[in-house]
């Protein structure tokens, strides 16, 4: 394997495709059975997907807890199985409860799922419960019921009301911590507004440093004869903070071995003088250690 053939590549998911499709597209595409991704988007989504390539896939997990931004619509008056648009209709709203819909109080309701709050999962999530998906646990008829975990919605905003005789339509932009569940949220707010709500539509925009101006379509990457790849000696320093070391330092740390503490506060890139992302480093007690070797010294 060649670091040269290593790194990140930013997906802009097709509808119609889970996230393990993408996966496989990319194995065609970049001849290698190494490849991974970071945060699961559903089939009905769209948007930034981060994908690993050889040892790309083993940055992947030090990306779990970056926030997240995505644009939705959402459809308040009507509930489904799934909160999405794809499931089956299972309840809608009455004349009279629409009526009490208005701007103001979706704006209002809208209120109460800013900052840190406990949310539902949706059970037609991919959360595992006792080593079993709980979709899967739905798909065979069982009734799953998933505790409320703390999740921060960074910013939301409400746009683009839309009323009507049946239901009504929002556009909402949505910057959340990981773990955060669209669908929960469009769910949440119908059921606050008292006329129930599911998810319309869903694209990710921004995961972590990554925008959709980075993304390439799977069609984009299959036509190029050299297919993109973030290298990681931009993606670390990308993400995270830098810190220079002199070439001796680097050779220890491409070894797994540790440096003097620095006063640092969180995870690093440390970088080379030739500007080769070595590794990320963190502080833990009186050392300053590796969480993370990018260029090993086997293969540098």
């Amino acid at each position: 394997m060649s670091l040269a053939d290593s790194g990140l590549v930013i997906v802009d998911k097709p509808a119609g495709m889970t996230s393990h499709d993408v996966v496989g597209r990319l194995r065609r595409i970049y001849q290698t059975r190494k490849v991974g991704h970071a945060g699961t988007l559903d089939p009905m989504a769209t948007g930034v997907l981060v994908a690993g390539i050889e040892r790309g896939t083993k940055f992947l997990a030090h990306l779990g807890s970056e926030s997240k931004t995505y644009e939705a619509r959402v459809r308040l008056g009507a509930t489904t199985s799934t909160e999405d648009a794809e499931g089956e209709l299972l309840s809608t709203a009455s004349p009279d409860a629409l009526g009490t819909l208005s701007e103001r109080a979706i704006h209002t309701a809208a209120e109460a799922f800013r900052g840190d709050i406990l949310q539902r999962p949706s059970a037609v999530s991919a959360i595992k419960i006792n080593g079993k998906r709980a979709y899967q646990r739905v798909r065979e008829g069982e009734d799953v019921e998933i505790p409320p975990r703390p999740v921060t919605i960074h910013e939301l905003e409400i746009s683009d009301i839309t009323p009507g005789p049946e239901f009504w339509e929002l556009s909402m932009l949505v910057s959340c911590s990981s773990g955060t569940y669209i669908r929960a949220l469009a769910r949440d707010l119908g059921e606050a507004l008292g006329v129930g709500g599911h998810l319309r539509s869903l694209r990710r925009t921004r995961v972590g440093a990554f925008t959709i101006d980075d993304a390439h379509t799977l069609e984009e990457l299959a036509d190029s004869p050299t297919p993109p790849l973030l290298g990681l000696d931009e993606a670390l320093p990308r993400c995270y903070p830098t810190l220079d070391v002199t070439e001796a330092e680097a050779r220890k740390l491409s070894l797994g071995q540790w440096l003097e503490p620095r006063g640092l506060d969180g995870t690093h890139a440390a970088v080379d003088p030739k500007g080769h992302a070595i590794a990320l480093v963190a502080e833990q007690g009186r050392r300053l250690s590796t969480v993370f070797v990018a260029r090993p010294a086997t293969l540098s």
